[in-house]
């Protein structure tokens, strides 16, 4: 589908500095708060931030018939819910206020001073009220990677695994937004060879490059969404680390899964870039073999060309980028994610969290989490000071950055960046 607002050659009266990842092409959503203004929702633009709220009330979105305040809220979730066909008319709306030749806002400089806020003088909050988390296993290489270290290299892969997007039910309530600290965790472990565990803090502590999308539009209990209907239900995406304490993950995964080395913390990005805005990046898949069941049949390009870095900064030293990956590198797509989700009746609501998994190539340069990077240990990498790396240290800052770039326009995600401090 072609959206005007996506139209590479649009300018914006506001500054938009080279390199930038908020072009007028992007417009994402996000919650911010300032000394004067409560927590309300905005759209990133450049380095500023057009607050809702204040062009709601001057009544520019009037034509759109939207309910009063939608955007005087502390999360998005009312506004999300609205449907696809109005959040779609709200970008377009927005889009046509923020070019160059249009002179509704541009010309009155006392709303434009008051809808207008710098991006250093707000502080960002976590969207959406998070209903639900679910975290996918969908990247094959890094799949494969896991079960060549812990399992059998030449049958690395469950026999599941290319049947069903694998994934898990994880902890809602301790989603954190970029800048917010997590501690160590502690929990049980098992040393090599030991008869029984011993407890304390994890020492093996590590990131998950991941991306994550966010639902809109909720279904009845009983009720499936197709791959055809998915769309319709995926707002959005952020940066999404799926914080990991793998020696912790070790002792306790089987047979449940991820508990205690999981719910300790994952981090967000601030910034809800739209599917509408990421049309121009999406391609094919890889081919899915063996061929999946009817339900997960699908039509159409649902992967993604987003460039995607993490990088390490030791406590008063410079950042390391450790790794350069793809949102692209994965083997089940996200239609297949959500239509797998329901397809036995699981009802998903407005605002919940679907990541997509540790993000891996099939480079060691594009590998997502330190457990493959430092290949469990035994390559640790160097940090410009000297020290090495393993896993993450305490007050070690783990810094996610995601791009894609068509036709000279650059849409971005901004950052998720958390410092880990030590266990409480």
């Amino acid at each position: 589908m072609t959206y005007k607002a996506n139209n590479p050659a649009l300018k914006s009266w506001v500054e938009v500095p080279k390199d930038s990842d908020f072009p007028i092409q992007n417009l994402p959503y996000g919650i911010f708060s300032t000394a004067e203004k409560s927590a309300r929702a905005g759209v990133a633009i450049g380095n500023h931030i057009l607050d809702l709220t204040e062009i709601q009330s001057a009544q520019l979105f009037n034509d759109l018939n939207l309910p009063d305040r939608i955007f005087d809220k502390a999360v998005l979730n009312d506004f999300m819910d609205l449907g696809k066909k109005i959040t779609i008319s709200v970008r377009e709306r927005i889009s046509e206020l923020l070019q160059v030749d249009n002179q509704e806002l541009q010309s009155n400089d006392q709303l434009k001073a008051k809808a207008l806020v710098p991006m250093e003088k707000a502080t960002m909050h976590l969207p959406i009220q998070v209903g639900d988390y679910t975290d996918f296993y969908s990247s094959e290489s890094h799949a494969t990677n896991v079960g060549t270290m812990f399992r059998d290299p030449d049958n690395a892969l469950l026999p599941n695994w290319k049947h069903i997007p694998v994934g898990y039910h994880g902890r809602a309530s301790s989603i954190v937004i970029s800048g917010t600290p997590l501690h160590r965790p502690k929990g049980q472990t098992i040393a090599q060879d030991a008869e029984k565990p011993d407890f304390g803090p994890a020492k093996l502590v590590d990131f998950e490059l991941e991306m994550a999308f966010i639902t809109c539009g909720e279904n009845e209990l009983g009720d499936s969404i197709s791959t055809e209907e998915a769309e319709e239900h995926i707002f959005g995406f952020t940066l999404f680390n799926d914080w990991s304490a793998r020696d912790i993950q070790k002792w306790e995964y089987v047979p449940l899964g991820p508990f205690l080395a999981k719910n300790f913390g994952s981090s967000m990005s601030p910034w809800i870039v739209t599917m509408e805005a990421l049309e121009p990046f999406r391609i094919a898949g890889p081919k899915q073999e063996p061929e999946v069941l009817p339900y997960l049949k699908f039509t159409g390009d649902y992967h993604f060309d987003i460039d995607l870095q993490v990088g390490i900064k030791p406590k008063d030293s410079e950042e390391k980028v450790v790794t350069n990956s793809n949102f692209k590198y994965m083997y089940w797509n996200v239609v297949q994610q959500l239509a797998h989700q329901t397809v036995n009746g699981c009802n998903i609501n407005t605002g919940d969290v679907y990541a997509s998994g540790t993000i891996s190539g099939n480079d060691p340069s594009s590998y997502g989490s330190m457990l493959e990077i430092s290949w469990r240990g035994t390559k640790p990498v160097e940090m410009p000071d000297g020290s090495v790396r393993k896993f993450i240290n305490d007050h070690d800052t783990v810094i996610m950055r995601g791009h894609g770039e068509k036709n000279g326009v650059r849409i971005g995600f901004g950052e998720v960046r958390t410092e880990l401090l030590p266990a409480k």
